[in-house]
This record gives structure tokens, sequence and C-alpha cells, in this order.
């Protein structure tokens, strides 16, 4: 006789890019273990195959494609499987910024952790009267690598810091279009794209960086006070790796 199936709480969320909900469950001991598993082997690809299982397995809804979906999506429900999953309070030490030095424990409710999208934030660059540059989203991998990867020091190179930036950007293009034509980035080489990159002025590169700078981020806002010097001051934290620390 088989043992009897443990019964899996479902919930819903909605992704934020694309305004659609869904349903998902929490990770299992499964996942967890696979997760764990892929950290202790400190490989990259080992890593993103285990966050990209944990959650396309949580996800019910059908039709989801993790690949396809926008870093902070990927984020926003990592963060709540895991609530889900292990318990939705996490106990984190906050560094006081009057005096730079003093830590003071603080527990948030990840129910509280929402996307903030900023007003002047836009996919579309209009580099000139004629040409617009359309971005897309960074990929999961860019999730691993920033979340996951650099924790283990693997990116720590300050010679690598301008090229991780343009291979960045260039990896973001979707298509460049004017009024009567488009060129979409999956029919141009890298090189092509990095040229078309690298020609731009230094005003309209800030409108590209702009773009990063603005990506729609978890974050979150707690006033602290200092104990020692009873000074209270409001904290801002941002990206799914601040809320574990």
């Amino acid at each position: 006789m088989p043992l009897p199936k443990v019964s899996t709480p479902q919930y819903t969320i909605k992704i934020p890019s694309l305004q659609k909900e869904i349903k998902y469950r929490p990770f299992l001991v499964r996942e967890e273990k696979i997760l764990i598993i892929a950290m202790e082997s400190e490989d990259p690809k080992q890593i993103s195959d285990a966050v990209k299982t944990t959650i396309s397995n949580c996800i019910l809804t059908k039709g989801i494609k993790v690949d396809q979906l926008a870093t902070f999506d990927i984020e926003y429900l990592f963060l709540n499987i895991r609530g889900k999953s292990v318990g939705e309070n996490v106990d984190i030490l906050i560094t006081c910024p009057d005096d730079g030095r003093t830590q003071v424990p603080v527990s948030i409710n990840l129910d509280d952790i929402q996307i903030q999208i900023s007003e002047d934030h836009s996919k579309d660059i209009k580099l000139d009267d004629n040409l617009t540059l359309r971005m897309k989203y960074p990929s999961l991998d860019e999730f691993i690598k920033s979340n996951f990867i650099n924790e283990l020091g693997e990116n720590n190179n300050p010679n690598m810091s301008v090229n991780d930036t343009f291979d960045l950007i260039i990896s973001c293009i979707e298509q460049v279009y004017s009024n009567e034509e488009s060129w979409s980035a999956s029919d141009c080489t890298k090189k092509e794209l990095m040229e078309f990159i690298e020609q731009l002025s230094p005003i309209q590169f800030k409108q590209v960086e702009k773009f990063f700078e603005t990506i729609p981020k978890l974050s979150h806002v707690l006033t602290i006070k200092n104990p020692n010097t009873e000074v209270e001051s409001k904290v801002v934290i941002e990206g799914l790796s601040s809320f574990f620390g």
C-alpha cells in the first residue's frame, strides 16, 4: 500500500510586468535540496538550472516561460515562493547610516515587499528624430549572476566591469526602429550590436544607462533607530539578496 500524498497549498500572485495573475505553490524539500546542492557546487550553470527548475516547478499556471520573464518578475516570484515555503518573516541586520557602524536587527514581512516602478522609466529610448532603441529586461541568467554568483565572489574583477556593462547592454537590446524600418537584435551579430552602441553620443548613452538605473526593482523603506545615538533614519533596501542578508 503506497504512502499518502501530502497536500500542498496554492497561492495567487500577479506577475508585475505582465499584470497577469498566476497560481503557484511553495517549494518542497526536493526543490530546496536542489538549490542547496547547486549553491554548494558554486557552479553558475548548476545554480541557474536549480533556480529555473524551482521557479518553473512552483508555477502552476500553464504557459508561463520563466526564461522570458523580466528580472524583477523572477525576483518577486522567488521572494514570494520562498516566503510561503520557509516563512514570511526574515530577520536581517541593518547598518545605521548616521554612524555607519551600529547594526540593528530588523524583522521584515515579505508580503510587504513590492516592486517599485519609476514614473520616468521606459523601454523605448528616442535617440534622435528618426531612430528609437527599444530595450528588453535582463534575462534569467542576469538574475542568477546578480543575486547568487556575485555572492560567491566570481565577478569581482574590476578589469571586467566595463566589458560586463557593455555585454549586459547589448544583451538587452530588442530592436532599433524608425518610422519606416525596424532592425531586430536577433538578426544582428554581437559585433554589430556593440558597434551600434559604441557610435552613440555620451548624451544618448546616458539615456541607455537611465533605462537600467530605473528598471523596476524590489524595494522597501524601513525606519530604524540607532540605540547608541537615538537617531532615527530611513533606510531603503533593494534587490532580492538584500532581504536574505
